[in-house]
């Protein structure tokens, strides 16, 4: 698979861009609407009959129904940024504890009270905002990010962990994982994929943030010891274990992007090429001196199946205005996807038409 480093700001996809909301551009037969308002909202999860699931980092969960009505679900949450669903139940991941909703279409609005199924997650907010999602296992995979920078921190700390078949218990699927914020299965081969940010304070281009791949579990992806490709991190290289083997990354990608949510494209509304492509989402930087980000990428497989990204959208950074920034994507049923900002405050609808 390619190391090469993808630097922002690459060209788009067609040279033939046009303006979306904020003046996005996109490629060409793209387009870009304002699908629904929903303050800080995060990580999506869609229904069968089509209702999205937000998340935010505020107290409440929010749907939005096929008629594009904005429903309040719940309130008074730790920053239920995770949302999952499976068998007309919705599964909330706040900070220390994971939630279920029982028939929740058919309550959508009485704020239904969450029932507990596990409130021994780490409540540490620094890299405690939880995202979930089903696997094809059938068990429910969940984020949980180092509580510092960079340090050495026992499991579950820096991890892709999964919840056993109960919810009971919490096993740790992938490690060296700094802070993961988003993960999809690739369609082709059952593999893992993830996003993982890496730490501050090494400079504006040090170390490469990461897409993942974990065909198995068991595999470690580097941190705290290591970042790109199996670079020894200059504080705790020297740390590592013995014998200890590192994965590095598919795709690196410029420090500080902050890559979050991510989906494989398998529907058939966008042209054929976009089949199996990775559309991911950027939260943008904070920490560097010019910014970079903001925007989404498209990480594409060669005829030999080596994945390389370029920008796909960009235009919620101008200059150094942000306009927007982009969190999570979620294909929807007609093959359109949408695309939160917490930021802006609202989901896009991304589209295409000859």
């Amino acid at each position: 698979m390619s190391r090469a480093l993808v630097l922002a700001g690459l060209v788009c996809i067609s040279c033939q861009a046009q303006p979306g909301p904020f003046h996005i551009k996109l490629p060409a037969g793209f387009h870009l609407e304002i699908y629904a308002r929903v303050p800080g909202a995060r990580q999506l999860c869609l229904t069968p009959n089509g209702t999205l699931f937000v998340g935010t980092r505020t107290d409440r969960v929010y749907a939005v129904t096929p008629q594009k009505k904005v429903i309040e679900v719940c309130r008074g949450l730790s920053n239920p940024n995770g949302v999952a669903y499976r068998d007309d139940s919705l599964y909330i991941g706040e900070v220390g504890r994971l939630l279920r909703i029982t028939n929740v279409l058919q309550r959508l609005e009485s704020k239904p009270l969450p029932e507990v199924l596990n409130n021994s997650l780490p409540d540490n907010l620094h890299h405690g905002y939880r995202v979930i999602r089903f696997g094809p296992d059938q068990r429910l995979y969940i984020g949980i990010g180092a509580p510092c920078n960079v340090g050495e921190n026992p499991d579950p700390f820096g991890s892709l962990s999964r919840f056993s078949l109960d919810f009971r218990k919490v096993e740790v699927y992938a490690r060296g994982v700094r802070n993961t914020m988003g993960f999809d299965w690739n369609p082709r081969d059952g593999s893992l994929w993830f996003t993982d940010n890496g730490r501050d304070l090494l400079g504006d281009d040090v170390p490469p943030e990461e897409l993942n791949r974990a065909p198995r579990g068991g595999l470690h992806f580097g941190f705290p010891y290591r970042f790109g490709n199996n670079q020894p991190d200059p504080d705790f290289g020297s740390r590592a274990p013995a014998g200890l083997k590192t994965i590095p990354p598919e795709v690196p990608m410029q420090a500080h992007m902050a890559p979050l949510g991510m989906r494989f494209y398998r529907g058939k509304q966008f042209p054929a090429n976009y089949r199996d492509c990775i559309l991911l989402a950027t939260h943008g930087s904070w920490n560097r001196s010019s910014p970079v980000g903001y925007n989404l990428m498209l990480a594409r497989p060669d005829a030999a199946g080596q994945f390389r990204a370029e920008t796909f959208a960009e235009g919620w950074l101008e200059g150094d205005k942000v306009k927007g920034r982009p969190v999570d994507v979620q294909e929807l049923a007609d093959g359109s996807v949408a695309i939160s900002d917490d930021y802006a405050g609202v989901i896009y609808r991304l589209s295409y038409s000859h």
